[in-house]
């Protein structure tokens, strides 16, 4: 009998019996597994709801510089990227109450994002890591509560304090213009903090007025904490310039005009915004207003009045307002001196300490006026009655002693020594003050002009009252019976009241050495390229340039054009012009309003000259060539003229032997290996692109009287 089919049967239904039992069990795991997970859910979603009531309530948590290093956290936490980018524009808003995690308390320190990004959660992001709270005897180490938690971006940290660890990771400042610049730092996945000193410091520097929403955490104290009163210092700059002069000033209007959304800071030692020097030794000293000292308000020769200002303080934004203005601007950060500069970190350090970066970064520091060593060695009563020539605090000094005293001897026979005795000898027809000029060469400007036309200039300078005394070396100074007493080395003894110090000028090279820069041995100055370029996002502009001139050869030139010519074009390059230095700058000079010269080029009197004179009428001035231009500062770079094929004058011309010793106006050409590198313009005025043609086109000339014809010096 045959038993086969049924235990057959028996088997299957044991199998399908057990698969149906696992199917079920299966299913209730499930079931259970879901559920709980449900409700984890919405425990936590109830969680998440209830804290905007909580910080309500509480005050935000706010976040301070610490001395303390920067303690790494040992515990990851990942966020989601969700809603979250890179803040690439120029605003920052801080972050809502909503936002803002629990205050920080004495056991408990403040959660730190982050700094790679700006992360908003959803409510189901997941996993959870929770970090778990550090013994109380460690207060530095970080506390991570909650990885869901909402991360707000770390404000910037102040930049009055470069000293304090401030977080590595942070992003690059707002002006980046691209969204990879900020993230230049890779982001470490752990968070850093450092310890509080302080629970009360603010982070003052994010810019309230750019959040609209009105539960912003910002929070200024600055009364409370002296520390913060540096606050107003922008941390970062994308264009950097150092100095307040005029190079500094052509470069960001150049900057600004190749780029309009800029933003440039300029930061001086001085306590005024730029403005121009030729009028502290020229127009000002012949005002009648006797507030000028106040106004620095002066009429020109042509009789119009203006400031020596180049802007109305309204034409520049707050240092602090530079970061979040939209449109950019133009700032100027007063009374701070750049003492170090870290070229490969792109940020300066300030004489408070403070730090400032930047992503360009011009040097335009001019220089300080020379003085004799034996000045310097004389003691404390000569220096100070020594006045070194240079800003407008000098020009009020000088001023006010002229008004005090009865004698003042000027050492030094250049530009601003001749300039100012002229302008003091006219001052002495007035009062009885005695002015006295002495200077090594044999006549006024005679590193300069030929020898017989500096001779000529000693005339007309002791015309104006000035007692000249030439071949004057100093051999000491003392201070006697309240009298200067100045011997010379022939023997001969000067006795006055003041000494003015007219004799160079020192480029500022002090950041060389921090920065890295070459200075010049022979010329003295930053030694840049054609471009003006020191180092790949560093220009040098202005009297501090020891530049080359593709047409020249190796220069550094100490004038108010070629700070404007140089400022200006260290701006564009800045931008991207990549421009050599070929345009020729001029320069000028005034002894009053009758007697004035412009020239361009090299110009030294110890190279061959040929000059070519005619007599001056009443229009060949200074005062009728202002007159005529409606301009006070002659700088041809501002005018843009250009220089157009000259008609020669049809007037025969008179060989310079016929001149004699009258040089009312002329031309004088400075010839090396006999092409033309110079050229001076006496008493002749507007013809400037001619002279910068001849010398950019650089052609020996066989007949140097018939290319002063292209000049008109013998029209009427």
């Amino acid at each position: 009998m045959s038993t086969g089919g049924a235990g057959g049967g028996g088997e299957n239904k044991l199998y399908v019996l057990l698969v149906g039992a696992a199917c079920v069990g299966g299913a209730a795991y499930a079931y259970q597994t879901v559920k709980g997970d449900s409700q984890r859910y919405q425990d936590r979603l109830a969680e998440i709801a209830s804290r905007p009531n909580k910080s309500a309530t509480e005050q935000p948590t706010t976040y301070i510089q610490s001395e303390a290093p920067a303690v790494q956290s040992t515990e990851t936490v990942e966020v989601p990227e969700q809603g979250s980018e890179p803040q690439a524009t120029e605003k920052k808003e801080p972050p809502s109450a909503e936002e803002a995690g629990p205050p920080a308390t004495a056991t408990e320190e403040p959660v730190v994002p982050s700094p790679s990004e700006t992360t908003q959660l959803s409510p189901a992001a997941e996993p959870v890591v929770e970090a778990p709270e550090e013994p109380a005897e460690q207060p530095a180490a970080p506390v991570v509560e909650d990885a869901a938690e909402p991360v707000i971006e770390a404000p910037e940290e102040p930049a009055e304090q470069p000293a304090a660890p401030v977080v590595e990771d942070e992003p690059a400042p707002p002006s980046e213009p691209l969204p990879t610049e900020l993230t230049e730092q890779p982001p470490a996945p752990a968070v850093e903090t450092v310890e509080s000193e302080s629970p009360t410091t603010t982070a003052a520097e994010t810019p309230a007025a750019e959040t609209p929403e009105p539960q912003s955490t910002v929070v200024t104290e600055t009364a409370a904490d002296p520390g913060l009163s540096l606050a107003k210092v922008p941390s970062h700059a994308p264009y950097l310039l150092i100095g307040g002069g005029t190079a500094s000033f052509a470069a960001a209007r150049s900057i600004r005009a190749r780029d309009p959304g800029a933003k440039v800071l300029i930061v001086t030692d001085e306590p005024d915004l730029p403005y121009m020097r030729p009028p502290l030794s020229k127009e000002l000293w012949f005002s009648d207003d006797p507030s000028v000292t106040d106004t620095l308000r002066f009429k020109q020769w042509n009789g119009k009045e203006r400031s020596i200002y180049f802007q109305p303080p309204s034409f520049y934004i707050s240092p602090e307002d530079l970061a979040s203005t939209e449109n950019g601007g133009v700032a100027v950060l007063t009374g701070r001196k750049v003492l170090h500069m870290d070229v490969r970190g792109n940020k300066v350090q300030l004489d408070d300490d403070t730090e400032i970066s930047y992503d360009k970064c011009l040097i335009a520091t001019g220089g300080e006026p020379r003085n004799l060593q034996v000045i310097e060695r004389a003691g404390e009563e000569v220096m100070k009655r020594t006045t070194l020539f240079r800003k407008i605090e000098d020009f009020k000094a000088l001023d006010k002693v002229s008004r005090n005293v009865k004698s003042i001897t000027i050492i030094g026979g250049g530009f601003l020594g001749s300039e100012l005795a002229c302008a003091l000898g006219r001052r002495s027809n007035e009062s009885d003050l005695e002015v006295v000029q002495m200077f090594p060469e044999k006549g006024n400007m005679g590193k300069v002009l030929p020898e017989y036309l500096s001779n000529w200039t000693t005339e007309k300078v002791k015309k104006e009252g000035v007692k000249v005394i030439t071949e004057a070396l100093v051999k000491s100074v003392t201070y006697k019976d309240d009298k200067v007493e100045i011997q010379l080395k022939d023997g001969r003894v000067v006795n006055t009241d003041h000494i003015v110090a007219a004799v160079g000028l020192e480029p500022s090279v002090d950041l060389a050495k921090s920065a890295g820069l070459e200075v010049d041995s022979d010329f003295g100055g930053y030694r840049v390229n054609a471009e003006l370029q020191a180092r790949s996002n560093i220009w040098v502009a202005g009297d501090a340039a020891c530049f080359y001139d593709i047409r020249l050869g190796r220069r550094r030139v100490e004038h108010h054009d070629h700070a404007v010519v140089s400022g200006r074009l260290a701006g564009e390059n800045m931008t991207g012009a990549s421009k050599p230095y070929w345009h020729q700058s001029m320069f000028w000079s005034d002894l009053g309003p009758d007697v004035g010269y412009e020239a361009i080029g090299i110009v030294d009197s110890s190279l061959p000259t040929v000059g070519v004179f005619a007599k001056a009428t009443a229009k060949d001035t200074p005062k009728a060539a202002t007159e005529k231009s409606g301009t006070g500062i002659r700088s041809e770079s501002e005018t843009e003229a250009v220089a157009v094929s000259p008609v020669a004058s049809s007037t025969p011309s008179p060989s310079p032997m016929q001149q004699q010793d009258e040089y009312g106006k002329g031309v004088i050409f400075y010839l090396r290996d006999k092409v033309v590198v110079g050229i001076i313009l006496w008493n002749v005025f507007n013809r400037m692109p001619i002279a910068r043609k001849i010398i950019k086109d650089g052609e020996e000339h066989a007949d140097l009287n018939e290319v002063a014809k292209l000049f008109n010096i013998h029209e009427d």
